[in-house]
């Protein structure tokens, strides 16, 4: 190491003093930026881990998402992560909001929405989008969710499950970052923007 002559001017001790108060700022900026760390993953944005088909093709098991906590109200065609029926965080697409009125099917076996039907485009491709005929009117604070593989999905057209309350949102996905080679920004499907 070499030693310029400022430093060989300076006592050892002062020397000494300035690489500890070096040190101390370096710990201390290392220290908030994981309380920053921390306070953005419990406020802000969270990762999800996808552990069932129930969202195939749009989501693979083992994708691992990414979700905005700060995401305002949740609105048709957003995958939204939440507080599920038995307690655990549940990964679904919203499909109607509150006042909406949700039915299935119509004569080509397509869900409406306040009698529009839907194109979903996204439904894995050997399903179809409800085995199960329903018709609801959703109360305001509530959410219609299903899964993109609906034969894999236990979703709001179980009885013993039902609509969503908006205050159990945990958060909207906006996109898949794991693997790397599937990362991708999720977006609304067009087909939620002909609903009124």
């Amino acid at each position: 190491m070499t030693v310029t002559k400022d430093e060989k001017k300076q006592p050892k001790g002062e020397r000494a003093g300035k690489k500890r108060g070096t040190l101390r700022e370096t710990v201390g900026l290392i220290a908030i930026g994981v309380v920053i760390a921390l306070l953005l993953q419990a406020f802000v944005i969270g990762q999800f881990w996808i552990p069932s088909e129930s969202m195939q093709n749009t989501l693979q098991i083992g994708d691992r998402v990414i979700v905005n906590k700060l995401h305002g109200s949740a609105d048709r065609g957003d995958i939204i992560v939440f507080r599920g029926w038995d307690g655990s965080d549940t990964i679904k697409r919203v499909i109607a909001v509150g006042g909406d009125t949700v039915e299935c099917c119509d004569a080509k076996r397509r869900i409406s929405v306040n009698g529009v039907p839907l194109d979903e485009t996204y439904i894995h491709p050997d399903d179809y989008p409800s085995k199960r005929k329903f018709k609801t009117k959703l109360a305001a604070g509530k959410l219609w969710v299903m899964g993109d593989h609906r034969t894999a999905s236990s979703d709001s057209r179980e009885e013993y499950n039902g609509p969503v309350d908006e205050d159990d949102v945990i958060g909207r996905a906006f996109a898949i970052v794991w693997p790397f080679s599937r990362a991708t920004i999720l977006s609304r499907p067009e087909t939620f923007a002909r609903v009124r």
